[in-house]
């Protein structure tokens, strides 16, 4: 696909690996556009069954770029948070919810970390098999933003309100057992890669129809209102971006320094 994202096949199984070990897959433009595309070049691919989806390198995905933030923030700024260009999503929002809508099943492999952007990547499999020493953070609060890649959508399918209440609020890390315990992660595997990969070959060998109409069903009957949640996730987004605190939030984290807040 992209020196950012790739995909090879093994029979009717895809596996998508974020390509850029050297940042721990960190989200730039780049990394971005290449997961929004790979997904679209999969959909409408009768002959792939199944999805696998994981990282390069040491890390899943360690979030968004610190170094790409200006540009991120000039391109939503530019397109306007609130502006749908993928569906019910904006571009960033499609990075997690192309996996969610896509109408073969998607499993990921975790490792390493999963950290704001990744971590929201990462819920948008149907599974999510994690290896025993990953952490996790819903990072965003840290640079004074919320969750804005569909992780209000992702997030409530999941877990407990009051548990991605705080870990929304603190931003802290967890670990892998903690998340599989919130439901964060289905299951934990000392190679989440090659447990993935057979799930993806097992789930292959059943009636492809059967597994998508299944998908779409389970989808379906989930009771939430993506269109309206993605909404509200951009408004809330849009309204922080570029503020004295979030801009502090950003400077403070660079600078290795506790942050000066304004009331």
């Amino acid at each position: 696909m992209s020196d950012r994202v790739t995909i090879s096949e093994t029979g009717q199984v895809a596996t998508v690996t974020l390509s850029r070990p050297d940042k721990r897959n960190a989200l730039d433009l780049p990394m971005i556009e290449g997961i929004v595309a790979a997904a679209e070049n999969l959909k409408d691919r009768r002959d792939i069954r199944a999805v696998v989806l994981t990282g390069a390198g040491e890390a899943f995905c360690a979030g968004l770029d610190v170094a790409a933030m200006p540009v991120l923030a000039k391109v939503a700024g530019e397109a306007g948070f609130q502006t749908r260009t993928h569906g019910a999503s904006n571009l960033f929002q499609a990075t997690a919810m192309a996996w969610a809508e896509l109408p073969q099943p998607v499993i990921a492999a975790v490792h390493g970390y999963a950290f704001g952007g990744g971590f929201q990547i990462m819920l948008g499999a149907d599974i999510r098999v994690a290896a025993p020493q990953t952490r996790f953070s819903i990072m965003e609060g840290r640079w004074g933003l919320v969750p804005d890649m569909g992780g209000m959508v992702l997030m409530r399918r999941l877990a407990r309100g009051d548990v991605i209440r705080r870990l929304t609020y603190t931003a802290e890390q967890f670990a892998a057992d903690d998340a599989q315990a919130w439901g964060f992660v289905t299951e934990l595997a000392e190679d989440p890669l090659l447990r993935a990969q057979s799930l993806a070959t097992e789930i292959a060998a059943r009636s492809p129809d059967a597994v998508r109409a299944a998908k779409a069903l389970i989808t379906e009957t989930e009771l939430t209102s993506i269109e309206g949640t993605l909404i509200a996730e951009s408004a809330a987004q849009e309204a922080l971006v570029g503020q004295p605190n979030q801009m502090e939030a950003v400077m403070a984290g660079m600078q290795k320094r506790p942050p000066v807040f304004r009331d």
